[in-house]
């Protein structure tokens, strides 16, 4: 057996990052910049007014200064002329300043009459206007790899990008094997049960970035798995859950390898998850996750989404770590690291759940938390700081 950074490590050399497409930018939520990206236009492309006020020479601003207004501009419609000595343009927030003007007095500091301006307040030394290329100038660069938020996004709208090269998502597909499964919906006989690993893992991968879709269920033989391997061609990562241990009915990795599986690894020292196997097949990576419930999601969080991540080119690296203190005292691991449900609440500390059994998802859905428990780590005080990860 390996251990979980080195089971990691060989993951991400089967996680080669992926080609580039270009999308349209409503459709670029959530999705990774492949390369970088400049910025077409200033800004503001002008000067604009920042208030909604009357624009006039700076040199003329002082209290009780009056002024004639000879027009407005708004936003989208700028004043076409230039402002003289003792003369105004009524300006509205996000109009082009006009020629001659470069100071806004803010409509609350004027009284008008008629065509006529008076300034009654003190003006202070705000010139309420944006800058031509205040904000950005033509050029501006957006590095690559970003994850593209809401912000980037619009962020690019305004530099003139409406199409944008990013990472293709990771297509991966999940197969469940064995002939006590069924389909949620579905009425399962005596000794069955309904899958649940697959759907859990489609939304994780897909929450990532990837596109995900479950296969039919493969019964545990040579020729309904050889068909589901025939069925998940094309795909970028192969999942399967179960059938990766090394009992008679487990017969993943024996099919795998028919079909010219390039096994990287078969079981790593950690707890749930020990039984879990990668490779190569078809040009596609592939991993064996173990069919109990929480292994297959732990065993997600700690391995399968870092290589999601890889393929998007942000990166190998191990899911990121948190620290809390403990609520409760822990005894010793044993020889394999252990992630353990647990649950971090408002004030900080963490509990771990009583119940550590890999079988049981009630357990996963109430907790937020995996502690880590290192190989050998020593026994834990209630208050002592531990690390974990967040799910």
């Amino acid at each position: 057996m390996i251990t979980v950074d080195e089971a990691r490590a060989k993951l991400f050399d089967l996680a080669a990052p992926l080609d580039e497409e270009e999308v349209p930018l409503t459709e670029a939520a959530g999705r990774v910049l492949a390369r970088p990206v400049a910025a077409r236009r200033d800004q503001p492309p002008f000067a604009a007014s920042s208030m909604d006020g009357y624009a006039v020479k700076t040199t003329e601003v002082q209290l009780h200064a009056m002024f004639k207004v000879i027009g407005e501009a708004a936003a989208g419609r700028r004043f076409d002329g230039a402002v003289h000595a003792g003369q105004a343009v009524r300006i509205f927030t996000g109009a082009p300043l006009p020629e001659g003007a470069d100071f806004v007095v803010i409509q609350e500091d004027i009284s008008r009459t008629g065509d006529l301006i008076t300034i009654v307040n003190e003006p202070g030394s705000n010139d309420n206007v944006r800058p031509l290329g205040g904000d950005f100038r033509a050029g501006l660069t957006v590095e690559a790899p970003r994850l593209l938020r809401p912000a980037d996004l619009a962020l690019l709208a305004a530099m003139n990008i409406d199409r944008v090269p990013v990472v293709r998502k990771p297509t991966v597909a999940l197969i469940s094997t064995g002939d006590e499964l069924v389909m949620p919906g579905e009425a399962p006989g005596q000794d069955q049960i309904i899958a649940s690993n697959t759907f859990g893992l489609k939304a994780m991968l897909e929450e990532s970035g990837a596109e995900a879709r479950i296969l039919p269920i493969a019964r545990d033989s040579h020729a309904s798995l050889a068909m589901a391997f025939d069925l998940a061609r094309g795909a970028d990562l192969v999942v399967t859950i179960g059938g990766a241990s090394v009992g008679d009915h487990d017969l993943v990795g024996q099919v795998a390898e028919t079909l010219g599986m390039e096994r990287s690894f078969y079981k790593v020292l950690m707890r749930p998850g020990k039984p879990l196997m990668a490779g190569r097949l078809r040009g596609a990576a592939m991993v064996g996750l173990p069919g109990n419930p929480v292994s297959a999601m732990v065993c997600g969080h700690v391995f399968v989404l870092p290589m999601i991540r890889a393929m998007l080119g942000l990166g190998a690296a191990a899911p990121g770590l948190k620290r809390a203190e403990l609520a409760r005292d822990l005894p010793a691991n044993g020889p394999r690291e252990h992630y353990m449900r647990a649950s971090v609440n408002a004030q900080g500390w963490l509990t771990p759940a009583d119940t550590q059994d890999s079988s049981f998802l009630s357990i996963l859905a109430g907790s937020n938390a995996l502690l880590r428990r290192p190989i050998g780590d020593p026994a834990r005080a209630a208050g002592e700081v531990v690390e974990y990860l967040s799910v």
